[in-house]
């Protein structure tokens, strides 16, 4: 880098929220907070400090459990807020399910179980489903919450267990469902995408946007 050059100006934002619009992102994922601030949208981040995440009921689809979680994750951070700051917050909160064959998998408990995610998901197809949920400022018309899931498919290239191995030793599967992250080390992994890739990473764009424009909570930067 030419250090005598000076910095890149920032890029203009994309969306500015509604007048008197809040953002707030209920998800403490490095990842979401990134796709997000892609959008040059302001925003600010809230997580509950005693929220669980809830564990999926038996014989509950991937986007059943997901929506579910994503709501829990929005109901939490709502239940921390003033009601002068419901008045003028949009909450949003999103939740992300792998899913093989019908068997959800979730965070590895341990580096032996990241790897046997992995092996289980190389050469094989699985899905990945990603649901979003909004809580609308309390003073908004229209329906006070919002919410969809958007899934996709994944199709992992066949690896040896010594690459799997190098690649759960990096850490990076560590607190990753399925055990890993495709915008990370883990791209390499990844043969195909059938579906958006905003999806497969956590927060699906395309039809949040068009979500939050027809609500007419964001607007397209002048």
């Amino acid at each position: 880098m030419d250090r005598n050059k000076p910095d890149c100006p920032a890029a203009p934002p994309l969306f500015v929220p509604a007048p008197g619009i809040a953002v707030v992102l209920a998800s403490g994922s490095p990842r979401r907070r990134e796709l997000l601030a892609g959008w040059g949208l302001s925003f600010t981040v809230r997580t509950a400090p005693d929220e669980v995440e809830p564990r999926p009921w038996h014989g509950e689809d991937a986007a059943a459990y997901a929506l579910r979680a994503a709501r829990s994750k929005a109901d939490a951070v709502r239940r921390l807020l003033a009601p002068e700051e419901a008045a003028t917050s949009l909450i949003l909160a999103a939740d992300t399910v792998v899913c093989l064959h019908g068997h959800i998998l979730g965070k590895p408990r341990d580096r032996a179980e990241a790897l046997a995610m992995l092996e289980e998901l190389s050469g094989r197809t699985h899905t990945v489903t990603s649901a979003v949920a909004l809580v609308l400022p309390a003073s908004w018309p229209g329906a006070a919450e919002e919410s969809f899931t958007d899934t996709a498919s994944v199709t992992f290239a066949a690896w040896p267990r010594e690459v799997l191995e190098a690649y759960a030793r990096t850490g990076e599967p560590d607190d990753k469902a399925g055990a890993y992250a495709v915008q990370g080390r883990g791209a390499f992994l990844v043969e195909r995408i059938d579906g958006a890739w905003s999806t497969v990473v956590g927060l699906p764009l395309t039809p949040l946007a068009a979500l939050l424009l027809r609500r007419g909570l964001i607007f397209p930067a002048p």
